[in-house]
């Protein structure tokens, strides 16, 4: 019994470590890593534009909606880190989205791939998409992530014409991995996971194919 409770939480604490890991946050930080260094045409941007672009990102996308998620917390407007009431993720949803949208504003002044652009709208698109829904349903937003990053890969493959299929293979093991974390930890139902994904694909192809 003591053996199995044992196993129970160290699996319990991987999940964790892997929800943490592909965090939502992290994922266009992710997204441009993979553009950056993908065989393609945009890893020749020069290093200078690529590290302007990553502090835009980091900062707008990640540091500022952690930093207002741990005010969240202080000021009691979320009572729990993971946000497992739906009601809670309602104001962290709204402004992350807000900085979502500001970072479109930013990016796209500067002289940089069009692509590099849609990507960054995406991310916007699908902050907002899921901020909407998470008014009548709590739907994965871990899953909306990973299915973003699947087709990122899938589409810049298709673009530029380069063989992305070790990459692709990798997201798609990664993206079951973290839908599985999700599930195992309880912070999920199958049909919120899955709509998540199915949201993630098809909001990211809605920018990346169509704008």
């Amino acid at each position: 019994m003591m053996a199995s409770e044992k196993t129970i939480s160290i699996d319990d604490r991987l999940a964790q470590i892997v929800s943490a890991v592909f965090h939502p946050l992290l994922i266009p930080v992710y997204g441009l890593l993979i553009i950056f260094t993908a065989p393609a045409l945009y890893g020749y941007l020069p290093v200078q534009v690529k590290k302007i672009l990553f502090f835009i990102i980091l900062v707008d996308n990640v540091l500022i909606p952690a930093m207002l998620i741990l005010w969240f917390r202080f000021r009691n407007v979320i009572t729990t880190w993971t946000m497992d009431n739906r009601k809670e993720r309602i104001m962290p949803l709204i402004t992350t989205s807000f900085f979502y949208i500001f970072s479109v504003y930013l990016i796209y002044r500067f002289h940089i791939p069009f692509f590099i652009k849609l990507f960054i709208i995406s991310s916007a698109f699908l902050a907002v998409a899921v901020t909407v829904i998470n008014f009548w349903y709590k739907i994965s937003i871990h899953a909306t992530g990973a299915g973003a990053l699947t087709t990122l890969v899938l589409i810049l493959s298709l673009r530029m014409h380069v063989q992305l299929a070790g990459l692709m293979i990798l997201v798609i093991l990664t993206s079951g991995l973290v839908m599985s974390s999700r599930l195992w930890l309880g912070a999920h139902t199958p049909g919120e996971v899955w709509s998540g994904f199915l949201l993630g694909i098809t909001g990211s192809c809605l920018c990346l194919c169509f704008f």
